[in-house]
């Protein structure tokens, strides 16, 4: 596992971003875990994620883009922290870019903030997490409006690696219905290789009863990667 790919893990236990026990989803589904990413609130930890959604931007898609594109709201400032991050690490500007959830009819006029999306861009999505798809379903007709743009990937930060609306995960099902490609900055499995029964801080994260309600959720809900 790629040393970015501990830090993440080790990252996200940090800023109790990444808590397990029991959690109701908006789906009904139970959860043994739950990750919400509305708790990264300061200029330090937003400074860190825009670094890490980088590096994986960077392993999955290259430098061949020019616009990231955040969905309204929580996108807004994962763009933001991650061009800033990409061009500290990278050396290149890329435009940030988000919708409004309402299209604003004076002055800076439109649908869109940030950077113009311009005809021939190529296009990075970046997301906290993806369960349904939907705010996907909300952006890819606006992205697409624009004259031969191209959506390269979507980067989310944690893959849940269970199943969306059928019997394949999200991420999947996205990449089948829209035709681009669906990264994670982590999965799931890769969580749990990392904090399984080895002690960090003073504590051990998931432990054998932890362990145990990840299996039985996986194996009712569960996806494997290489769908």
């Amino acid at each position: 596992m790629e040393q970015y790919k501990q830090d993440f893990i080790q990252f996200m236990v940090d800023c109790d971003v990444l808590r397990f026990g029991e959690f109701t989803l908006k789906s009904g589904r139970k959860s043994p875990f739950y990750m919400n990413a509305g708790l990264y609130v300061t200029g330090g930890q937003l400074e860190k994620l825009g670094q890490f959604y980088a590096k994986a931007i960077h392993d999955n898609y290259g430098d061949d883009f020019d616009v990231l594109f955040g969905p309204a709201y929580k996108g807004i400032p994962l763009s933001v922290a991650t061009t800033m991050a990409y061009h500290t690490l990278y050396g290149k500007q890329i435009r940030y870019c988000s919708n409004r959830k309402e299209i604003k009819d004076h002055g800076d006029a439109g649908i869109l903030l940030g950077g113009p999306i311009k005809e021939n861009d190529k296009i990075v999505i970046i997301e906290d997490v993806t369960t349904s798809g939907k705010s996907i379903e909300e952006t890819f007709p606006i992205i697409n409006a624009y004259k031969n743009v191209t959506i390269k990937g979507l980067m989310v930060s944690l893959n849940r690696m269970e199943r969306g609306k059928g019997d394949k995960s999200a991420l999947c099902e996205i990449k089948e219905k829209y035709g681009f490609d669906a990264n994670a900055i982590v999965t799931m499995e890769e969580v749990v290789e990392y904090l399984y029964n080895k002690e960090y801080n003073g504590r051990i994260v998931i432990n054998d009863e932890i362990k145990a309600a990840l299996d039985k959720y996986y194996k009712e809900y569960g996806v494997k990667i290489a769908e």
